[in-house]
């Protein structure tokens, strides 16, 4: 699973600004799962699961932002899409807090689906509408 929070080409949405804050969501995943993979995941789950959540979210208001000043026609439902993904994550962070959820390869299945997923089918869609529009 490692090389899955490994960034490649094909990621690339060809928008240089979102493409950085994609690497760096990448980065914060890998190590999240390389702290799980040497026992410490919970020493440093906390704080790592904290700044993934602060993360995205910023992430995800520059992503609107683009898109919006750009009057991309599917902003809405890409808007909807980030409101799903952020109450996940924050749930799960809620539930860790409280001891009732541990850093588990099923966590990190998600995590990997999440961002694999999103990037490569939701945020592949605006790439060429931005693209067209002058945005690199």
């Amino acid at each position: 699973m490692e090389t899955a929070f490994q960034w490649n080409d094909s990621y690339s949405v060809k928008v240089s600004a979102m493409d950085a804050q994609h690497k760096r969501l990448f980065d914060i995943i890998r190590e999240l799962y390389t702290a799980m993979r040497s026992g410490h995941g919970k020493d440093v789950a906390g704080g790592v699961l904290r700044r993934l959540i602060d993360y995205t979210v910023n992430h995800f208001a520059a992503e609107e932002k683009l898109m919006k000043e750009h009057g991309y026609p599917s902003l809405a439902a890409h808007c909807a899409e980030h409101r799903d993904l952020e109450a996940t994550v924050v749930a799960f962070k809620k539930d860790f807090d409280e001891g009732s959820k541990a850093i588990t390869p099923e966590l990190m299945k998600f995590l990997q689906n999440w961002l694999t997923t999103h990037i490569l089918t939701i945020d592949q869609k605006y790439s060429d509408f931005l693209n067209s529009r002058g945005v690199r």
